[in-house]
């Protein structure tokens, strides 16, 4: 799909999330309030939560990424996969 003139297309990521055991509400609220984050999931499985982000650029995807939510406390890791269509 083309960009229209003066639209920025947005980047779309899911962020893969372990978190420490019995966090899982706690940091859920705290990265749903995370800027670029459009929601956060508790799931069962490899992860603890996944969070889908809709930001303006790569790099800001890596800063919500890096920055934000692995500065969380309770957060051990991240993996994040950038949507491609």
């Amino acid at each position: 799909m083309r960009p229209h003139w003066g639209v920025p297309e947005m980047v779309t990521a899911y962020i893969m999330i372990k978190a420490n055991t019995g966090d899982a509400d706690r940091l859920r609220s705290e990265i749903e309030a995370i800027d670029g984050v459009r929601e956060a999931h508790i799931v069962a499985g490899d992860v603890d939560l996944i969070a889908k982000v809709e930001v303006e650029s790569p790099a800001e995807v890596k800063d919500v990424a890096a920055t934000h939510i692995q500065g969380i406390e309770g957060i051990e890791s991240t993996q994040t996969y950038v949507a491609m269509d």
